[in-house]
């Protein structure tokens, strides 16, 4: 079959075994992260600040960046469609500047990431999927009033501290976008993106 009718396809299968109705303006976002995971929960744990999409969608037409947390969540991300809106992905996890100050403090280079992305003085849209220490960070951030993010998208996935971040985050007076619980990952956060992206196409 030619992908693109496979992919059709696959949205068409995920419409019929939701069996009820999504918001409208929500409903591309969270059936892009159930074709991404195969995870139908995702239809009742991510969570949208008022207006969240829309803010998304008017950052990226405006040229808004966006600044992930993995390399791997930057791999995934759209940047041909996300260039021609003027804006670019940005991933400072492996920029030495950041894993020598996170050393020296003894924190995570995550949570400098944010820092940095701070520093930068951009209204960035933040895509999160691996780490919960840069959604604690950006919300202190957020608090110092160093950072004013366009959209946040909070879905690390794990453990310790995974589902409190989020919890933390979403008290931030920012849009979001959020998985709440354990589930998330780089691959949710670029299907995020990506769903946000084709509907500015």
């Amino acid at each position: 079959m030619d992908p693109q009718k496979i992919e059709q396809r696959s949205f068409d299968i995920i419409e019929q075994e939701l069996k009820r109705e999504l918001d409208p303006i929500q409903k591309p976002v969270i059936k892009r992260v159930i074709h991404t995971t195969a995870d139908f929960s995702y239809a009742d744990t991510l969570c949208f600040s008022p207006q969240a999409v829309e803010k998304g969608l008017e950052a990226i037409r405006g040229g808004a960046s966006i600044v992930t947390d993995t390399n791997m969540g930057k791999a995934g991300i759209s940047k041909q469609t996300l260039a021609g809106f003027g804006g670019q992905v940005h991933c400072f996890m492996a920029d030495a500047d950041v894993a020598g100050e996170a050393k020296r403090r003894g924190v995570t280079r995550a949570a400098v990431s944010m820092e940095k992305a701070a520093d930068l003085g951009e209204d960035f849209i933040f895509a999160i999927g691996n780490a919960p220490t840069a959604l604690i960070r950006l919300r202190e951030l957020i608090d110092e009033g160093r950072i004013h993010p366009r959209l946040v998208i909070g879905v690390p996935v794990g453990f310790v501290n995974v589902a409190e971040a989020k919890e933390y985050l979403m008290e931030a007076d920012v849009p979001y976008i959020v998985a709440r619980g354990r589930k998330g990952g780089s691959n949710v956060a670029a299907a995020i993106c990506n769903a946000l992206l084709y509907q500015c196409v």
